[in-house]
């Protein structure tokens, strides 16, 4: 498995909220799929999605995203086709709020991991709401593993032996919930820090969530993730 790493040039077309801004990015990645028959039906499958992507860097003091003016936006996937699409098509693709320049490609290396800590929040979707209000710490863990599992087996059609330590640290990076837009709708997330277990199917699903985010919500702009080697 590689990760590929794209970085991706956008010229704003008007003043974005940072509030905003994931669901913007959201819309100008899925309607970049509009050219491809196949990208089309893995965009309106319901199924892991293999790749993820950040927030537009550099953020302003103010919390607005200038109209005119050029940001990076960051992509990952394990997918070769998606990045190809990203890298070459991406960047003559435009919505009302941005327009794509020029694109940077690099292939994330295979090394130890030390840890993985969100940047974008992490979503866990539950039909009770946000996971803390009726869910355990032992299960949001649980949860965070098994996604891990789960998205493992189906990109790799293996099945991983789930006995094993994905992590010797967990910590919560907010004091408080953080509230992402969703479909018209607020979802509740938290931005976390996890020490890898050194073994070696922990460090294999750290570097697949390199590429595919941590927890759900990922190809909407959640859990993406970033990284320290050993």
């Amino acid at each position: 498995m590689e990760v590929a790493q794209i970085r991706l040039k956008l010229y704003t077309l008007k003043d974005i909220p940072v509030e905003q801004v994931q669901e913007k990015l959201t819309l100008f990645i899925d309607t970049g799929f509009a050219v491809n028959e196949e990208l089309i039906q893995m965009h309106e499958e319901n199924c892991f999605k293999p790749y993820c992507f950040d927030f537009l860097y550099k953020i302003e003091p103010d919390k607005i995203y200038k109209k005119d003016r050029i940001y990076t936006l960051t992509i990952r996937t394990i997918d070769r086709k998606l990045a190809k699409h990203f890298s070459e098509v991406c960047v003559n693709h435009y919505t009302q709020e941005f327009k794509g320049l020029v694109a940077e490609v690099r292939i994330l290396p295979h090394k130890r991991i030390e840890s993985l800590y969100s940047l974008p929040p992490v979503i866990l979707k539950d039909q009770k709401g946000y996971w803390r209000k009726h869910m355990s710490l032992e299960g949001f863990e649980k949860r965070l593993k098994v996604n891990l599992i789960k998205k493992w087996n189906y990109f790799t059609g293996e099945k991983i032996d789930e006995d094993f330590q994905l992590y010797t640290l967990l910590e919560f990076l907010n004091d408080k919930p953080i509230s992402v837009n969703y479909k018209k709708i607020k979802l509740l997330g938290d931005k976390i820090r996890l020490q890898i277990a050194d073994n070696e199917v922990a460090q294999k699903l750290s570097y697949m969530a390199l590429g595919t985010g941590l927890l759900e919500n990922n190809s909407r702009g959640s859990g993406f993730v970033n990284y320290r080697w050993l």
